[in-house]
């Protein structure tokens, strides 16, 4: 059995679980510069479940589009985060409904089996931060991709 590579994902939906703190650093690779309107993010306190529906860039077909010389894809996907106890936030006004966030990292601090903090690191020194019992991120691709609107790659200089 070998590990999965990046280049398996090819054409087909993503979805992955992180379960471990050293599962966040792949799951956060593939939603890094994911942006949403603040409206599409909800905390089901009943459930304890927080989720985003973002329009996440397909950093997994990166390297085939600009060997293809085509367009680079975006894609709309779904992120939760069960077992969250409580969601605080900073740098971020929720009254403006119009508000874009962008994604930056997710990071988890804490024992690998919980208790602990779930960071989501947004541009603009923007963040929320989930008290989780432990560690369980989910990142499901909801839609076929679609041509990405500036038709460039994120950079960060």
């Amino acid at each position: 059995m070998t590990d999965a590579r990046f280049q398996d994902g090819d054409e087909g939906p993503l979805r992955l679980r992180a379960l471990t703190p050293d599962d966040m650093p792949v799951l956060a690779a593939l939603v890094q510069d994911a942006v949403f309107p603040i409206t599409e993010m909800t905390f089901v306190r009943p459930r304890r479940r927080f989720a985003i529906l973002l329009n996440r860039f397909r950093w997994e077909d990166r390297e085939a589009a600009a060997r293809e010389n085509r367009a680079f894809e975006r894609v709309q996907a779904l992120l939760t985060v069960e077992n969250v106890q409580a969601v605080r936030s900073q740098g971020i006004d929720r009254g403006d409904k119009d508000m874009i966030l962008s994604l930056l990292d997710i990071s988890y601090a804490g024992p690998a089996d919980g208790p602990g903090q779930l960071r989501l690191t947004l541009a603009g020194d923007g963040a929320i931060e989930l008290d989780v019992e432990a560690p369980e991120v989910m990142v499901r691709d909801t839609t076929r991709p679609y041509r990405a609107v500036s038709g460039k790659a994120p950079s960060h200089d």
